[in-house]
């Protein structure tokens, strides 16, 4: 697996530019930066300047805390680390390593503020997630009054205000409407209580994308501005080069300019001529109607190549690009190995590269053929990874 950090670096100054000078973007790096590798990606956002960085928990953090050090980025220059799934339990490396919380439970406080008062850490700043309608994570807007006062006795500083929409990429979404209206009503009650938070920030990548006018990040703005805070989005998977298509009647800002990070290689490891009515791959699933050349792949499903890609006589399956040309999978793919068909691609021989991702093939063409998102596709790759300048 190749990383481009310039790619990754250019898909984020998008971004920020779709954005606009009054929402920081907090980079999402969790789930292994969706794949690619959160130790590579995250010294290079971070030298890119960004102020965050978003992790899924404590783990993560601190192996992004590590990435950092041992490029070089000294502690007091890092992002500030978000965990954003909250502490799970791990309330005294999240103070160790100066992680910041998203919190919204009452166990979550009280065991962050016991294990602060037991290492002596004075006040911790948090960031109090809003379930506005999602319902997945976050207070209720009605208990959010007494989670502040709770918040208070333990010694937790709220920096941070936040909610997370369910159907961002549906312009003009009437859930996301009513998830707006509930979230900017909980930040009343906390500007109400006497916080003061820093942030409050609201939108994944489609957030950004969705150019439709009643979409506009100008209400992020506007509430953040309304209590003294900073507006923040948080996108994800658009740093790596991909992005849901906005539904409705929306258009799509800064899709058609992301460029994919990941470029994922092997090799042709051997290449044999069939006969017409010879079976390929597990349970005789396709025969050949015709004399074939076909490539075998050293790479398979417990690479993440995904089953579903397979094909039948019956059912096109995915493709692989060699010699700058389509190679379609014939056959089941295994768990280690994989058949293309290279029968109209001139000299292939072993040792000849091959582009699973990336040079004519994308994780967006994987995941229609698997029937999924590219999300899962580029979260399932398994590789040796190297960045790319």
């Amino acid at each position: 697996m190749e990383i481009s950090a310039a790619r990754l670096v250019g898909n984020l100054q998008v971004l920020v530019e779709a954005a606009g000078a009054d929402v920081a973007v907090l980079p999402v790096v969790k789930a292994d930066a969706y794949g690619h590798g959160a130790e590579l990606c995250a010294p290079v956002l971070a030298r890119a300047g960004v102020e965050w960085l978003g992790v899924a928990d404590a783990l993560e953090g601190l192996a992004v805390r590590r990435a950092l050090s041992a490029a070089g980025i000294a502690v007091a220059e890092q992002p500030r680390v978000l965990v954003m799934c909250g502490p799970l339990g791990e309330d005294d490396a999240v103070l160790e390593h100066g992680l910041t919380p998203v919190i919204w439970t009452r166990e979550q406080v009280e065991r962050l503020g016991a294990a602060a008062r037991r290492r002596g850490a004075g006040l911790v700043r948090v960031h109090l997630e809003v379930d506005s309608g999602m319902t997945r994570q976050g207070a209720a807007v009605e208990g959010v009054a007494a989670l502040l006062c709770l918040m208070k006795e333990n010694g937790l500083v709220v920096d941070g205000v936040m909610t997370h929409f369910a159907s961002a990429e549906f312009a003009g979404s009437e859930q996301t409407r009513a998830q707006r209206e509930r979230f900017a009503a909980a930040v009343r009650v906390v500007a109400e209580a006497g916080v003061r938070p820093e942030w409050v920030h609201a939108g994944n990548s489609s957030t950004i994308d969705n150019d439709a006018a009643e979409d506009s990040l100008c209400w992020l703005w506007e509430l953040a501005a309304s209590v003294g805070a900073r507006a923040m989005a948080r996108p994800g998977i658009a740093l790596y080069g991909y992005c849901l298509p906005i539904e409705g009647e929306g258009r799509a800002l800064v899709r058609e300019r992301l460029r994919p990070v990941m470029t994922w290689k092997t090799r042709v490891m051997d290449v044999r001529e069939v006969r017409a009515g010879d079976a390929v791959g597990y349970n005789a699933t396709f025969v050949a109607n015709e004399p074939m050349r076909l490539a075998l792949l050293p790479i398979g499903y417990s690479d993440g190549l995904r089953r579903e890609l397979s094909s039948t006589n019956g059912r096109a399956g995915g493709w692989v690009m060699v010699r700058g040309q389509r190679a379609a999978i014939v056959g089941r793919v295994s768990m280690n190995l994989t058949v293309v068909d290279v029968s109209g691609i001139d000299g292939v021989s072993v040792d000849d590269e091959v582009a699973v991702l990336g040079d004519g093939v994308t994780a967006d063409d994987h995941a229609r053929v698997a029937g999924t998102i590219s999300y899962e596709i580029l979260c399932g790759v398994r590789a040796e990874r190297r960045v790319l300048v």
